[in-house]
């Protein structure tokens, strides 16, 4: 832990330089931060989980005002994925507190289900001959929920709000980033906010670090709410190739991190 105020500060700048590299994925950047918070400001588990779902509260609204104002809203997809991700992060956060609580079997199931996602998105290209504009609904609608609901527990567990799992899938079934973005975001956040509710009710019966660090919480969040404004004004002046490159790359690197620990 750097104290002092510092580590206040080295979170803010933190949340907005990652959030405004994430965002145009549809990734809020908290498993980004999670390495981040263990490794740099001493963040406790399972106490870092709450913490990354509270800078996604604080966070993704920026990103998710800019994607409006840009005519970008996700449509049916944003609602499908809300209708799977609440009642899994709400049975993702008990698991974490009343099953995972240590850090060793944490890493290794990170590493494990972001490393394939991260390998297929970065040596993969995304289908040709899709229309611009046109949804390319490859997942038909009840398997989407069901999808959705996975990823919520995961998220819970592991403070991720399931953008990082969803987004990855989701454009490497042939959707278009412009489309993705918005819709795994604003389930990002409507999750995150379940999450957080949840993590903070079990604090009272829960002995421990369960409760979010609310200082570091909000300081990660305040940055990455300016860095995804940032990030979504960048989106449209990238093209989907590059940023599933980049998404997949950035995944890869932290399962590998995650996979040292773990095995470390």
């Amino acid at each position: 832990m750097l104290g002092n105020g510092w580590t206040e500060v080295v979170a803010l700048v933190a949340g907005y330089g990652i959030a405004a590299l994430a965002t145009p994925a549809g990734v809020s950047g908290a498993v980004l931060l999670l390495p981040f918070q263990i490794s740099l400001l001493g963040t406790p588990s399972p106490q870092v989980t709450p913490t990354n779902l509270l800078y996604n509260v604080v966070a993704t609204p920026g990103a998710l005002y800019r994607y409006w104002r840009q005519g970008q809203t996700g449509g049916r997809l944003t609602l499908g994925l809300i209708a799977g991700t609440v009642p899994g992060v709400i049975a993702g956060s008990v698991i974490r507190v009343e099953l995972l609580p240590g850090p060793r079997v944490f890493d290794l199931v990170v590493a494990a289900v972001l490393l394939p996602l991260g390998i297929w998105l970065a040596l993969t290209a995304p289908a040709p001959g899709k229309e611009p504009g046109r949804p390319v609904r490859l997942i038909p609608a009840p398997a989407l929920v069901v999808l959705a609901a996975a990823v919520g527990c995961v998220g819970g567990i592991y403070g991720i709000g399931g953008g990082a799992l969803l987004a990855p899938v989701l454009i490497g079934s042939g959707r278009r980033a412009a489309e993705v973005a918005p819709a795994t975001l604003a389930s990002t956040f409507v999750t995150s906010v379940a999450g957080v509710i949840t993590f903070t009710i079990l604090s009272i019966h829960t002995p421990g670090a369960v409760a979010p660090d609310w200082p570091v919480g909000v300081a990660l969040g305040a940055g990455g709410l300016a860095g995804g404004y940032t990030g979504a004004r960048l989106q449209s002046h990238l093209p989907d190739t590059l940023i599933r490159r980049l998404i997949g790359v950035l995944v890869i690197a932290i399962a590998a991190w995650y996979l040292a620990s773990g095995l470390g």
